[in-house]
């Protein structure tokens, strides 16, 4: 009886998973708003206005449905009524590109300034952690966008206009830098420990080797089948190894290609967001279930 009470559980939370729908929550830079859309329409579900001035490049929903964003003067953590959990904000001549969660379930932003600083954050938003660095790229606007960290505690810097990646130790000692000759925009830690590094303004993606300092699996637009990269900003990584890619048209002139672009392992391109007059630009996605 126990076992059959434990397959009819099973059943029933397997059913209850499949009847969710999958949502993305999205933001751009140039973009007024953040939203979050039904993938397979396209459609606004909800969304909520940036301040005057505000520039979002980071967004991600957190387990208990809440909306953590960087908003370049700072970062926040939101419910869904728009009230404000907490509000971390950059000090004078900083800007903040980078609000992630954690695998432990705390937080960590990334302040462009001189010098750099990476801070963490526990679950209530309390600091716990502040490490400053420098880029030697005094334009703070041109230093970086979405750092990451890997499970043993490094950290990964991809500097814009130094194209390449620094790497930072858990106290943070300076652990060097991989060279990666492109416009570096985002950077993720695969299952293997590489990197996948999302190239902007060049229009590729590329897998990184921290280890061996050399690149594999190179990815520019005439690479993937079915439509044209043109801004390689954030790529949120499905568990079945599909891409899903936020495809910025903020400099180009070409309006015509999908700004969210899903490859399956094979760059052939399995999804494009709906044509929606709303969305504005993409720079930032997360892909959600509810």
């Amino acid at each position: 009886m126990k076992k059959q009470f434990i397959l009819l559980a099973a059943i029933l939370n397997f059913c209850c998973y499949s009847c969710k729908n999958e949502k993305l929550a999205i933001a751009g830079n140039g973009w007024s708003e953040i939203a979050i859309i039904d993938k397979t329409s396209g459609l606004i579900e909800w969304r909520h206005r940036l301040e005057e001035g505000d520039e979002c490049n980071d967004i991600e929903i957190t387990p208990d449905g809440n909306v953590l964003f960087a908003y370049s003067k700072g970062a926040k953590l939101i419910n869904r009524n728009h009230e404000i959990i907490w509000d971390y904000k950059a000090k004078e001549n900083e800007e903040i590109h980078t609000a992630t969660r954690l695998n432990d379930g705390n937080f960590m932003i990334a302040a462009c300034g001189n010098p750099a600083r990476i801070v963490e954050l526990d679950k209530n938003g309390q600091q716990t952690k502040d490490i400053s660095f420098q880029t030697a790229t005094p334009d703070i606007s041109r230093q970086f966008r979405q750092i990451a960290k890997n499970d043993t505690g490094t950290y990964f810097v991809p500097l814009t206009a130094k194209q390449k990646i620094l790497q930072i130790s858990p106290e943070g000692r300076y652990l060097g830098s991989l060279y990666v000759g492109y416009d570096v925009f985002s950077v993720k830690v695969l299952d293997n420990d590489n990197l996948l590094v999302s190239c902007g303004n060049d229009r590729l993606f590329a897998e990184v080797n921290p280890a061996k300092q050399h690149m594999n699996n190179m990815i520019v637009t005439n690479n993937v089948r079915g439509a044209s990269m043109l801004y390689v900003a954030e790529i949120f990584l499905y568990k079945n190894g599909n891409k899903l890619i936020a495809n910025s048209n903020m400099y180009s002139d070409d309006k015509s290609q999908p700004l969210l672009i899903e490859t399956d392992q094979n760059n052939n391109v399995v999804w494009t967001l709906p044509f929606n007059k709303e969305i504005k630009n993409i720079t930032s996605v997360y892909s959600f279930y509810e």
